[in-house]
């Protein structure tokens, strides 16, 4: 028998009685920031040439097996393996970045009564996917889609993941349609989640709808995008949680050099986050309510993570006033500012100890993620993450009534560690790739000094990580009278492009 709604008597707190892991009270990182960079090179033949060479040092795939090419050319033809309640009635649009074809969210958001109504359509993978066949094996290869500044490596074929998966828009496709409510606050107080039929009638870009906002011209539902985004972060900087506003690096051609620019993230990007981060708590409530599922877990940052940060800051001039959390810091920075941003990239570091917890008969006694301040699952991105299609089917299955699947229990057991391997295999990818573009921007400038801030040092005190102040470049250094946290003038030994490796000495 269906279930159609999982309602709230308090924000956050199913009506069953469930009780809630507290929160955990210190400052906090929110996602999974990764830095991201675009070639945007007139002649970029090295450094195409480079990345070559990393995918071949790293065995990276270099298209799919023609077993899995053809279950998904036969998949598409067939059309998806189920469907769902028909939703094409509402107007549902995609905000993604300008170049995306992969599109896994669509949204719908609308007054409700004295609060809201989130919409919220994720391309049904498990639709077009069938457990235990070529397409599915090879997604639990590859795990996630790998970024590289030259393109990106899929963790589906793009006959589905840009095609026939994605909610590309004017046409029919299924989905896991999330119905979300929320009370004038933004608190979340009611949810839906079941198969549907969607049609997305617009593809936006951030651009375009931060554009629209700011001159006042986007209509409802999009101009709701704000309203609710606002909310939400409040919401978020209360119960101690943070995003991280990481910006992106691109790689722009000056004369016959590269340099790195910075293209700080705009407000849209965040308020579109925070329909995801919704969704992805919801959907954490939904799993611990039913003691079954697969969650993003954090534990705290050691106490002398965040002393480090401190001596970060004040080596970058970062403002660090006395009593302010580590969370109020991160909302003051502009991620414009060079030195902001070198604080932003560091602070990435105290998400290290991410993971994902699997259960079934019981919640896990580590249940929350310590970025988001609370609970929180992965289930909004199943065209570029194995883990999420899993999340998803739990959901459905709970709000249904429904056992979950065996196919889903089975993998359960599996899905932490491959996804482990997963995230292990890009960061790899992101670390060499960032390495051979600092290499790329440096090397006409062997032998020149940069002001830097020391941020990792070895138990000998002869050789550590310097991040500089401009360029935005975290490198190797070797050499003694450096201190942990402390402002230092360096020069650069060593950029090599070919072996993606730069080197600083103490100046």
């Amino acid at each position: 028998m269906a279930t159609a709604r999982l309602a709230y008597d308090a924000p956050g707190r199913p009506k069953t009685g469930k009780s809630r892991h507290s929160p955990v009270n210190h400052p906090k990182l929110g996602g999974v920031p990764r830095r991201h960079m675009h070639l945007r090179v007139a002649d970029g033949a090295r450094l195409r040439a480079g990345f070559a060479a990393l995918r071949a040092d790293l065995r990276l795939p270099d298209g799919f097996p023609r077993e899995v090419l053809a279950e998904a050319a036969g998949a598409a033809a067939a059309g998806p393996r189920f469907t769902g309640h028909d939703a094409t009635d509402l107007p549902f649009v995609t905000i993604d970045p300008a170049d995306s074809t992969d599109l896994d969210q669509a949204m719908h958001l609308a007054r409700h009564g004295s609060g809201y109504r989130v919409h919220y359509a994720i391309a049904d993978v498990a639709a077009w996917v069938a457990p235990d066949g070529a397409i599915d094996a090879e997604a639990m290869r590859r795990v996630e889609t790998l970024y590289l500044p030259d393109g990106r490596i899929p963790l589906h074929p793009a006959e589905l993941s840009e095609a026939a998966a994605s909610l590309l828009p004017g046409q029919d496709r299924p989905a896991l349609l999330w119905t979300l409510d929320l009370d004038a606050h933004g608190e979340l107080v009611g949810t839906d989640v079941r198969r549907a039929v969607v049609r997305s009638r617009r593809r936006f870009d951030y651009t375009e709808v931060q554009r629209a906002l700011d001159a006042g011209t986007a209509e409802e539902p999009l101009a709701l995008l704000r309203e609710i985004g606002l909310l939400r972060e409040e919401i978020e900087r209360d119960r101690g949680g943070v995003s991280l506003p990481i910006p992106e690096q691109e790689i722009v051609q000056t004369g016959d050099t590269w340099a790195l620019a910075f293209r700080a993230p705009i407000a849209a990007e965040g308020w579109n986050a925070q329909i995801s981060l919704l969704t992805g708590m919801a959907a954490a409530d939904l799993m611990t309510y039913a003691g079954v599922g697969v969650l993003r877990t954090l534990p705290d940052a050691p106490t002398t993570a965040l002393a480090q940060m401190r001596r970060v800051a004040k080596a970058l001039d970062v403002d660090w006033p006395d009593g302010a959390t580590y969370g109020e810091v991160i909302h003051a920075l502009d991620p414009a500012l060079p030195h902001h941003a070198a604080f932003l990239q560091e602070a990435t570091g105290l998400l290290r100890g991410a993971g994902y917890t699997a259960f079934d008969g019981g919640v896990p006694e580590l249940a929350t993620h310590a970025a988001v301040a609370d609970e929180y699952a992965h289930v909004t991105a199943p065209l570029r993450r194995l883990v999420d299609r899993f999340a998803g089917e739990v959901c459905v299955s709970v709000v249904a009534g429904d056992d979950v699947p065996a196919w889903v229990l089975g993998r359960l057991p599996e899905l932490p560690k491959a996804m482990e391997s997963g995230d292990r295999k890009a960061h790899e990818v992101e670390r060499e790739a960032v390495d051979l573009v600092e290499a790329a921007v440096l090397e006409p400038h062997v032998g020149e000094e940069f002001d830097a801030v020391v941020v990792d040092l070895n138990d000998r005190g002869d050789a550590g990580t310097v991040q500089l102040r401009t360029p935005a470049v975290r490198a190797k250094f070797t050499g003694t009278g450096l201190k942990l946290g402390s402002a230092v003038r360096v020069r650069l030994t060593e950029a090599d492009l070919a072996e993606r490796r730069v080197r600083f000495a103490p100046a």
